[in-house]
């Protein structure tokens, strides 16, 4: 199964909204720099910002409707906890049945205001998934043109496997944790198997939830200098380019989801699409990052 759908390099996230603090005019604003930039797809989930996110950036998208014909949205669902916004809930846990995922991508829809989703994913595996549940709910809301593709979210291989096992058309994505300081997808499995499918994988934390700014990490000090040396040759001093750049140039084609509302930051991201690292310079990198010389 193939899809001639596929994810742009670069994706702006919001999960951390809230902490703009942004009028809607100007998260329209930030939105229309973003697209000039030359980014348009957006990745969201339904409990971002204690499940109001969504609502913030609908209320942007609101006052230029036809914005919404020029951008890709992602959005996730499964994740619940104790919010405001759904005070009946008491625990924190996950749901992945036929009428959560309907009813969460429905409320995307509304709270966004954007008619459909383009993509959605299951933020987390449940170790109890019913995979017909999911296939159920995914069937229903692409044949009513609510979601025109779906992926996953922190899946492992064989549970991406067994999940798509069930279903009529391919999964588009994985967006899972990847940066210079956490290794772990490229080496147990998980890029491998998404090569294999021929997927593009998401990263979600691309900086490591900024440690890698952390002068007290020893990793974090041994990567900056290797992806600092190596700037040199591009003459590119900023660390979070070329963190940027290190990710992109992999052969997985990962897309960074970049977590930052500063036009400055996401400028920088966009700065790593000129920058190819070569393999050599690649394993530097991850040299560092392990702490020892490869085998």
């Amino acid at each position: 199964m193939k899809t001639a759908f596929q994810l742009d390099r670069l994706v702006h996230g919001y999960w951390r909204l809230k902490q703009w603090n942004l009028t809607p005019q100007q998260l329209l604003q930030l939105t229309e720099q973003v697209i000039e930039l030359g980014i348009r797809t957006f990745d969201h989930a339904a409990c971002y910002g204690s499940f109001t996110n969504e609502e913030a950036f609908g209320q942007a998208l609101k006052l230029k409707p036809s914005l919404r014909h020029e951008i890709t949205l992602i959005t996730k669902c499964g994740i619940l906890f104790p919010s405001q916004e759904f005070p009946t809930i008491d625990s924190h846990y996950y749901d992945n049945s036929y009428e959560h995922i309907v009813a969460s991508a429905e409320r995307s829809i509304a709270k966004m205001q954007c008619d459909y989703l383009d993509v959605l994913l299951i933020h987390r595996l449940s170790p109890c998934v019913d995979p017909e549940q999911v296939a159920k709910a995914f069937e229903h809301l692409h044949s009513s043109g609510k979601v025109r593709y779906f992926g996953v979210s922190n899946y492992t291989p064989s549970k991406f496997s067994m999940l798509q096992s069930y279903l009529d058309q391919p999964l588009l994505t994985n967006q899972i944790e990847i940066s210079p300081l956490h290794l772990a997808p490229f080496d147990d499995g998980t890029l491998d198997y998404l090569m294999e499918k021929r997927i593009r994988p998401m990263a979600w934390s691309p900086l490591a939830g900024g440690e890698l700014f952390n002068k007290d990490n020893p990793a974090g000090v041994r990567v900056r200098k290797a992806l600092l040396d190596i700037g040199q040759r591009f003459n590119e001093t900023h660390l979070d380019t070329l963190a940027y750049a290190w990710l992109l140039s992999h052969p997985a084609k990962i897309t960074p989801v970049i977590g930052s509302g500063e036009l400055r930051r996401i400028q920088r991201a966009v700065d790593a699409l000129s920058i190819q690292f070569s393999e050599q310079d690649w394993i530097e990198v991850y040299k560092a990052a392990q702490g020892h010389d490869i085998p």
